[in-house]
């Protein structure tokens, strides 16, 4: 930081400033600070901006102008001291050089220059301000906040602050209990701003929309949408069985994969459909609302009895679309490929649970489960069995240690060993002593063709 005001743009912290009666008052964070500013001409003005001379003089306070116009035609251009006695011999020759006359110019600084962590930190008590809430998540226009108790008698100026310095923002939220109910949801108050809940969120190219209090949405995972997305070839068959409002499955389709999404959750079903129509994917998205064992156990057989659409054809180029209208003979198409019944990948994405569902795969494609058809032909060898991306949470902080938690416990599950091109990927660190992972095996056809008695 340099020389000069800025030493004053400081709030002080620790003070419960602008608290009234737990309200804030904005009127406490005005300061007026007087400034040198050299009187000129208005031709003379950028002279004294550009000169060398000056350089380490001017003001150099965020968000205010060097230059502003005085009383009459005259322009003020401002300094960054207080006191004449601050400037150097050079400064003064130079603007007594110039005809410029040394007056003084009230700035005035207000609540709307302070950042939103300055005025918390500025609005708590001593005891509380070193560990200040400083960061939350946005969801389309709603931010989310978790407020550790000693804050919450602070939650609505702190939900003010943050509505009044976030342009984007209209409601501020604070969670109320854990992610502990079947639909991944969690109870929340309104701190600041509109009671509207129903946001629009971009990511991947796609909008999703949906009601924030009645689906589960963490912004903080459009790493691992892009990470698992990028693995999908536009051939491919997506299975995304808690699918919730489609950040996995939209996308994939917009790839140009089939994709077979389900969620249990009614809110989230609705809300998928929507943003399936929305992102004009309805023709490679095929919705269901079941229990995610129910449809595992069917998916096999949906994609089988009704295959989906074939990869969609790329868009014809620019030079064809013009020959087509000049009334030339452009190229032909190619021929549209097959429709396809094999699934690729299983996107499990429920970390509290979803390991204890990989039961459902064993025995999937045997004819206990499979009937008649014999999908023996679709998934002849391990190569053609599709890939699982289960993501789980483990107690296990070193990588080493969480492989082998994450690993003892799915093989548990479908009573069969990880094959050797098996992954563990880190997620992210979810809470102390939790973090999350996202387990990546290709489905060993043995426990694929189980039979009940265990065997292939």
């Amino acid at each position: 930081m340099s020389e000069g005001i800025i030493k004053q743009l400081v709030l002080p912290k620790g003070r419960c400033l602008g608290l009234k009666d737990g309200k804030l008052d904005k009127e406490a964070f005005k300061k007026v600070i007087p400034v040198l500013a050299a009187k000129v001409a208005p031709e003379k003005a950028g002279v004294l901006l550009k000169s060398p001379i000056m350089k380490r003089s001017l003001i150099d306070v965020p968000k205010v102008k060097s230059v502003v116009r005085g009383p009459g035609e005259e322009r003020f251009v401002l300094l960054k001291y207080s006191d004449q006695a601050d400037l150097t011999p050079e400064v003064r020759d130079f603007l007594k050089a110039q005809s410029a006359e040394l007056v003084t110019h009230d700035i005035t600084f207000g609540y709307d220059y302070w950042s939103a962590d300055e005025i918390i930190h500025a609005i708590l008590p001593e005891e509380l301000e070193a560990g200040a809430p400083s960061g939350f998540a946005n969801v389309g226009h709603i931010a989310h906040l978790n407020l550790r108790p000693e804050y919450l008698p602070y939650k609505h100026v702190i939900g003010q602050v943050i509505l009044d310095k976030s342009p984007t923002c209209r409601t501020v939220v604070n969670k109320l209990d854990n992610i502990d109910n079947q639909f991944r949801v969690f109870r929340m108050e309104l701190l600041a701003g509109e009671p509207d809940f129903v946001v629009t969120q971009s990511e991947n190219n796609c909008k999703f929309t949906f009601d924030f209090r009645q689906v589960y949405w963490n912004s903080r995972l459009h790493t691992e949408h892009e990470r698992l997305i990028e693995k999908f070839s536009r051939e491919d068959v997506v299975a995304d069985v808690f699918a919730g409002v489609g950040p996995f499955a939209i996308p994939a389709a917009k790839k140009g994969c089939a994709v077979l999404a389900n969620d249990l959750n009614p809110s989230s079903y609705k809300f998928l459909q929507a943003n399936i129509t929305d992102n004009k994917v309805n023709s490679l998205v095929r919705a269901y609302c079941e229990d995610g064992r129910a449809y595992i156990r069917n998916a096999f057989n949906r994609a089988f009895d009704d295959p989906l659409p074939p990869v969609p054809q790329p868009k014809p180029r620019k030079a064809d679309v013009k020959a087509q209208r000049a009334g030339e003979r452009r190229r032909s198409p190619p021929p549209a490929g097959p429709r396809r019944q094999r699934i690729s990948h299983f996107v499990m994405n429920l970390p509290d649970t979803a390991i204890l569902f990989l039961d459902a795969f064993r025995g999937v494609l045997s004819p206990a489960n499979a009937g008649e058809r014999d999908l023996s032909g679709l998934y002849p060898d391990e190569a053609s069995m599709p890939m699982v991306h289960c993501h789980c949470f483990t107690r296990e902080l070193e990588p080493a240690k969480a492989e082998v938690d994450i690993r003892q416990r799915v093989e548990e599950k479908i009573g069969h060993a990880l094959g050797e091109g098996s992954t563990f990927h880190w997620v992210r660190s979810v809470a102390p002593q939790k973090e999350m992972y996202c387990v990546s095996f290709r489905l060993p056809r043995a426990v694929a063709f189980a039979t009940s008695d265990g065997q292939p």
